[in-house]
């Protein structure tokens, strides 16, 4: 057998609000030319890139991280104001997260780090800024099974969206978003409304355990972050997908439809 495709590190963030109908979070619609979760309800997020390892001394709450753990937190960062235009960063010297106006001013900064034009390094350093990499709390990791072409080690993160930022899709890797309650997002799933693939159902379904975002954090500080490489296992009726029981999810394991006829 031939040796496993390496996961390439990735990052995704669950961006959270409270509202009088409970807790919501952001998600995005991947556009059907994307090769990963084409189509699919996604929390925004991507691959880590090159130069998200060169800004630590632009960061504030990664004392006791190591690179690639802080590589992760830029990431995920930087993929929220690429992707969704949310940037959790504050003016050097600032307690506070940067305001909406100021976000306003950054928002042509969103297409030039896509399109590589301008690293993170030089942007940080152009307008004084500091990622608030103390705003992300672990949430859950995941790891592409080692039979797929394609693999992803992704690290998601809890994160409260600042109330004056406008969260919006890019228009190009997502062509819709929606603040949605989890619980509304599974649904919506079952009614065919959207496509959730495994993990992020598996994800959505354990944040819909929590009604406000300060239960939400306190569920994912007291939880243990268990690794997640599915598997499958060939049974007398059918193929499944499984993943470790101790990671904490509803399901450990689920039978895999069977392919059309």
């Amino acid at each position: 057998m031939s040796e496993p495709v390496a996961a390439v590190p990735a990052a995704t963030t669950l961006m959270l609000r409270d509202t009088v109908h409970g807790l919501e979070v952001f998600m995005v619609v991947r556009h059907h030319q994307i090769d990963f979760a084409s189509g699919a309800l996604v929390f925004p997020g991507g691959k880590v890139d090159p130069g998200d390892s060169d800004v630590a001394e632009y960061c504030t709450g990664i004392q006791g991280s190591d690179a690639g753990a802080i590589a992760m937190m830029v990431g995920s960062i930087r993929e929220a104001f690429e992707e969704c235009g949310v940037l959790l960063a504050r003016q050097k010297g600032s307690t506070d997260l940067i305001s909406g106006s100021h976000l306003n001013a950054l928002a042509h900064y969103r297409d030039k780090l896509h399109g590589g034009t301008i690293t993170l390094k030089d942007f940080l350093e152009a307008e004084q800024l500091e990622l608030a990499c103390d705003s992300l709390q672990k949430f859950a990791h995941w790891v592409t099974p080692e039979m797929m072409p394609k693999r992803f080690d992704t690290m998601f993160y809890l994160a409260v969206a600042p109330q004056d930022h406008v969260a919006v899709h890019d228009g190009g890797e997502s062509v819709d978003s929606v603040w949605i309650r989890p619980q509304a997002a599974l649904d919506d799933a079952k009614l065919g409304r959207y496509t959730i693939i495994f993990p992020t159902r598996l994800n959505i379904e354990l944040l819909a355990q929590s009604h406000t975002v300060q239960k939400a954090f306190e569920m994912a500080q007291n939880r243990p972050i268990v690794t997640v490489i599915p598997w499958t296992e060939k049974r007398q009726d059918g193929n499944y997908i499984c993943i470790p029981e101790a990671a904490g999810y509803a399901v450990c394991e689920e039978k895999i439809p069977a392919a059309p006829a």
